[in-house]
């Protein structure tokens, strides 16, 4: 069972599947439009591409096809 936690809505100036995120201090938490949460930390994809998914969700541009390209299944957990 998940720790609720406060999810910031994504800002996008175009269509994107992702709807939500939480930056945590070595993590970050994304909600997709399929209503599936992802987390992402320093084990599992790593620290370089935690900080740049930090940095797209914050600018609100690139998140989800950063996502997509780099990472792919390499989450740490999953969860509806």
């Amino acid at each position: 069972m998940q720790t609720a936690v406060k999810m910031t809505r994504y800002k996008s100036d175009h269509e994107t599947g992702v709807v939500a995120y939480h930056i945590g201090e070595n993590s970050m938490t994304v909600q997709f439009q399929d209503g599936a949460f992802y987390l992402y930390d320093h084990q599992k994809p790593g620290a370089a591409h935690v900080k740049e998914m930090k940095i797209l969700a914050k600018t609100g541009s690139g998140l989800s096809t950063y996502i997509s390209q780099h990472v792919q299944e390499n989450y740490k957990r999953k969860w509806r």
